[in-house]
C-alpha cells in the first residue's frame, strides 16, 4: 500500500488498520512462544504433566482479565487497554530470558499468567474496537436496508480480523521451533521482546487515545451483563470452546503421538497447520453463512451451525469404537471439524459485538470472552482427565455432549 493510498484513508480504517496490526504482532510472539515453552521445557525433560502446569494460570487469568478488561475498558479507553497488554506482554517475553537455572515451573507459570492477561487484554480491546470504527453510510435512504449493509460490514471486518489471527497463531507455533533452532530459548524471547517494544512504541503513538470509553464511568458490578442475548450466548460459547479443547489441546497431541508413532515435529507441525487453516475459513466465513441474501446472520444461524458441528465429534468418536480406518477417519474428520468450527466461531465473534451496546462496548465483550476462557480452561482440564482415564473416544463424546448443549442455548438467541 502506497504513502498516497494511506493519506487517503478515512480514520476508522487507518485506526483499523493500526489495532490489526497490533493484534497480528502479538499474535505471532503469542504463538510462538507457546511453541517455544513446550519444545524447550520438553528439551530440559519436564515431564508433560509440568509441561501442562506451566499453562494453567495463562487460562486461569484469561478468565480474570476478561471479566476486569471489559471494565477496565469502557473507564480508561480500549486505546490504553491494548498497550498495557502489549506491554505486559514484552515483560513476560524479557522475564524468561534469564539463564535456564532459573526457569523453574512456578517462575515460568507466574511468566505465562503475564502472557495471559497481556492476550486477553489485547483481544478484547481489537474485538471491541471494531464496533466503533465501522464506518456508516449516512445516506442511504432505506433504514433497514441500512441497518443490513452496516451489520454486514461489522461482519466482514470480524471476520478478518479473527481469522488472520488464528491463521497467524499458526505460523507462530511455526516461527516458535525456527527461532529455537536458530537462536535457542534465550535469543528467540530476546528478539521476540525487542520487535514487540518496536510495535508497542508506534502503538502508542498512533492510537487513537479514548477510543471505546464510556461516557459514564461504569461501576465494577457492571462486568456482569444485563442482556439475555448475551449471557445466552457467551455460556453457548463457553461449551462451544469446552467442545473443541477437551479432544484438541491435550488428548488429539498425544494419540497422534502414541497411536501414530508421530514424532514432535510431525504433530507440531499437523496441528499448526490447522489452525493457520482454520483461520482461512474464518476469514471467509461471512460468505459462506450466506452473505448473497443481503442480511446479516442471526441467532438461526448460530443453531444451524452449531447443530452441524456436534454431528462431527460424535461419528470420530464411532469410526474409532468400531475401528473403521482410524487414522483416516480422524485426520478427515478433524479438518470437517475445523472448517466448520472456524465457522462456528466467527459468527459468535460477530453476534457479541453486534449485541453489545456501542457506550461501554467492552463490558458486554469482556464477559462475553470470559466465558470463551472459561470454556478452554474447563477443555483443558478435561482433556488431560478424561484421555488419561478414558481414552480419546470419551473426549470426543463429552464434545458432542457440549456441542449439543451450545446448540439447544442457541435456539433461544433473538432471530432478528
Amino acid at each position: 500500500m502506497s504513502l498516497l493510498t494511506l493519506k487517503t484513508l478515512s480514520p476508522q480504517i487507518k485506526q483499523y488498520l493500526v489495532i490489526t496490526g497490533n493484534y497480528w504482532a502479538f499474535t505471532l510472539t503469542d504463538g510462538a512462544l507457546r511453541m517455544l515453552v513446550v519444545l524447550y521445557f520438553h528439551q530440559l525433560g519436564y515431564s508433560p504433566l509440568n509441561i501442562a502446569m506451566l499453562f494453567l494460570f495463562y487460562e486461569i487469568f484469561g478468565v480474570i482479565t476478561n471479566l476486569v478488561g471489559g471494565w477496565l475498558g469502557a473507564r480508561l479507553g480500549l486505546n490504553k487497554t491494548m498497550n498495557i497488554g502489549l506491554a505486559f506482554q514484552i515483560i513476560a517475553l524479557a522475564m524468561l530470558a534469564v539463564p535456564a537455572e532459573m526457569l523453574t515451573v512456578i517462575y515460568v507459570m507466574a511468566a505465562q499468567a503475564l502472557s495471559g492477561i497481556a492476550k486477553d487484554l489485547n483481544k478484547m480491546s481489537a474485538k471491541s474496537s471494531i464496533k466503533l470504527l465501522v464506518p456508516q453510510n449516512t445516506n442511504h435512504n432505506d433504514k433497514q436496508e441500512l441497518k443490513h449493509e452496516s451489520e454486514a460490514t461489522l461482519y466482514k471486518w470480524i471476520a478478518i480480523l479473527t481469522g488472520s489471527k488464528n491463521a497467524l497463531k499458526g505460523v507462530g507455533f511455526f516461527l516458535g521451533g525456527l527461532l529455537l533452532t536458530l537462536l535457542e530459548f534465550k535469543g528467540a524471547v530476546i528478539l521476540m521482546a525487542t520487535v514487540l517494544t518496536i510495535v508497542w512504541l508506534l502503538s502508542l503513538l498512533m492510537l487513537k487515545a479514548d477510543l471505546g470509553k464510556a461516557k459514564n464511568k461504569p461501576k465494577f458490578n457492571e462486568i456482569f451483563s444485563k442482556s439475555a442475548d448475551i449471557n445466552i450466548l457467551s455460556t453457548a460459547r463457553m461449551f462451544l470452546f469446552g467442545a473443541r479443547d477437551v479432544w484438541f489441546v491435550v488428548a488429539l497431541p498425544v494419540f497422534l503421538a502414541v497411536t501414530f508413532n508421530w514424532d514432535h515435529w510431525w504433530v507440531g507441525g499437523f496441528m499448526a497447520s490447522w489452525v493457520i487453516g482454520y483461520g482461512i475459513v474464518q476469514s471467509f466465513a461471512p460468505l459462506i453463512t450466506g452473505k448473497k441474501s443481503g442480511k446479516p446472520p442471526s441467532g438461526k444461524a448460530a443453531f444451524i451451525w452449531a447443530s452441524y458441528l456436534t454431528i462431527i465429534p460424535a461419528i470420530i468418536a464411532l469410526t474409532l469404537q468400531f475401528n473403521f480406518y482410524i487414522q483416516v477417519s480422524l485426520i478427515a474428520g478433524l479438518l470437517i471439524f475445523g472448517a466448520v468450527f472456524a465457522v462456528n466461531s466467527s459468527l459468535h465473534s460477530y453476534l457479541i459485538v453486534s449485541y453489545a451496546g456501542k457506550d461501554g462496548v467492552s463490558l458486554d465483550v469482556g464477559f462475553y470472552y470470559m466465558a470463551n476462557a472459561m470454556g478452554r480452561l474447563i477443555g483443558t482440564l478435561l482433556s488431560g482427565w478424561v484421555y488419561q482415564e478414558h481414552g480419546l473416544q470419551a473426549c470426543l463424546w463429552i464434545s458432542t455432549l457440549f456441542l449439543a448443549t451450545a446448540s439447544l442455548l442457541s435456539i433461544k438467541l433473538k432471530r432478528d
